[in-house]
């Protein structure tokens, strides 16, 4: 499974030139990873109440290809990979049509509530073990 996201460009995301502005990228990317997340079952809402638990971006490498514009639609494509004790991967692009705007490496960390990389809880895992092995095939 690779998950899917489609996003149009509203003229708040561009800037002077009318091209989306390049922080953009980054939020149109992170609504992606959440809804692939919500699909797999995992409520990050409850994982923070009831775990004390949560999400968070530790590194991303991204590259800029190409420029979208006002009123563009483009999917976003989300794939989970390198999944470890309390840390995974989930590479990311941006397509317009079959053309390719940007691309992605998030890394992601569980973190504790004393604000250090705590181990995912084993249902997590095994709910993000599915989307990894979902989305290498």
């Amino acid at each position: 499974m690779i998950h899917h996201w489609p996003i149009r460009v509203y003229y708040e995301d561009t800037d002077l030139a009318g091209l989306v502005y390049y922080a953009n990228y980054f939020k149109f990317i992170e609504r992606a990873r959440s809804e692939m997340v919500r699909e797999a079952g995992i409520d990050q809402l409850e994982m923070k109440r009831e775990r004390g638990v949560v999400f968070a971006v530790r590194r991303v490498e991204a590259d800029y290809l190409a420029a979208a514009h006002y009123d563009d639609e483009l999917l976003v494509e989300t794939t989970l990979d390198r999944l470890k004790g309390a840390r995974f991967d989930m590479p990311q692009k941006v397509f317009r049509g079959g053309q390719l705007l940007f691309e992605a490496r998030v890394s992601v960390v569980c973190i504790g509530r004393e604000g250090r990389a705590t181990r995912l809880p084993a249902d997590i895992r095994q709910k993000l073990e599915t989307i990894s092995a979902l989305t290498s095939q």
